[in-house]
């Protein structure tokens, strides 16, 4: 579906900017070219490697009854999903003189960003705890962690980010925008938009720290103080078991950081604005999407197993149809 379609229509009446000019990620032809190619690459990777997690978790009846992988296949097809909102749109723009975005998609990707951005949040924290059950409560991990446990937990991410969205995107269709409606960035985000607004913004961006900078930094702080307690448990008991938990752990407390540091940056301090912001922006829209698969199935004993399961049972099917 075009985010030109999402069906928000902008305030008329407060409104004369019906579409905004994205700036991008440079202005010379020759290095927009090697972007394009490059970040091509990249969603290919993107979309392969997580679309790859979700139908090995699938696929395999062990990891789907687990809890930890049930929350991986869920944080892959958010990523999936994520890198859709922008990715495209940045490609396309790449090979256009002309790189504008509607009111309506602009809002659009607001709402998808954050939606997405926000579940994942929430779905890393309740990863975080199912850890902390694992290997510090490991005789009743799978009575407290049950389907329907597990089910409600997800379900909770999605309702977090959803509302999380909605309260983003009621901030900016309520501006009012006149003059500039330039956006020094590839995709449309609050905090560059919010700058282009025709009125004294102090008390919305501070509305926008307490929404997305807080959300991030309390959601950071409850995992950190998770992990604390998961190190303290380990220390105590190190051997082969453990040291499979301490790597798992490790693969998310990488994944964590790689999604936090970022959107800490960014709405922890709207009032400002550095140069390393587009640098942030990709590496949160665009590199971590495509590491997390990598970081969870080079490092992971039963997704390599899982894969090569599946690819014998692909392989044999395949055999079995041409026989």
């Amino acid at each position: 579906m075009s985010l030109d379609t999402f069906g928000l229509e902008k305030n008329k009446n407060s409104s004369d900017v019906s579409r905004f000019v994205l700036l991008g990620l440079s202005s010379s032809w020759e290095l927009q070219l090697f972007l394009f190619f490059t970040f091509l690459l990249i969603y290919m990777v993107i979309i392969l490697g997580n679309l790859l997690i979700v139908m090995v978790v699938q696929a395999d009846a062990h990891l789907f009854q687990s809890p930890m992988y049930y929350f991986l296949s869920h944080l892959s097809f958010i990523d999936l999903c994520l890198s859709c909102v922008a990715v495209p749109k940045m490609l396309g723009d790449f090979l256009q003189k002309e790189k504008t975005i509607s009111f309506s998609g602009c809002l659009a990707q607001v709402f998808f960003l954050h939606f997405l951005g926000a579940s994942e949040m929430f779905l890393l924290t309740v990863m975080a705890y199912d850890r902390y059950v694992a290997i510090c409560n490991p005789l009743h991990y799978l009575t407290v962690m049950n389907n329907h446990l597990r089910l409600r937990l997800v379900f909770g991410c999605w309702c977090g980010g959803f509302i999380h969205s909605i309260t983003q995107v009621m901030i900016v269709i309520q501006l009012p925008f006149c003059g500039p409606n330039e956006l020094d960035n590839f995709y449309c985000d609050v905090p560059q938009v919010v700058k282009l607004a025709c009125m004294d913004t102090y008390l919305v961006e501070v509305l926008m720290v307490s929404n997305s900078g807080i959300l991030s930094l309390v959601c950071f702080l409850v995992l950190l103080f998770s992990y604390a307690l998961i190190l303290i448990t380990l220390r105590t008991h190190l051997h082969r078991g453990q040291s499979k938990a301490l790597s798992t752990c490790a693969s998310h407390l990488t994944v964590v950081s790689l999604i936090f540091v970022p959107c800490v940056f960014i709405y922890l301090r709207p009032f400002c604005t550095f140069s390393v912001d587009k640098v942030v922006s990709v590496f949160y829209t665009v590199i971590t999407p495509m590491l997390n698969p990598l970081i969870y199935t080079l490092r992971n004993a039963d997704m390599k197993q899982a894969i090569e399961k599946l690819r014998k049972k692909q392989v044999a099917s395949h055999c079995f149809a041409k026989g």
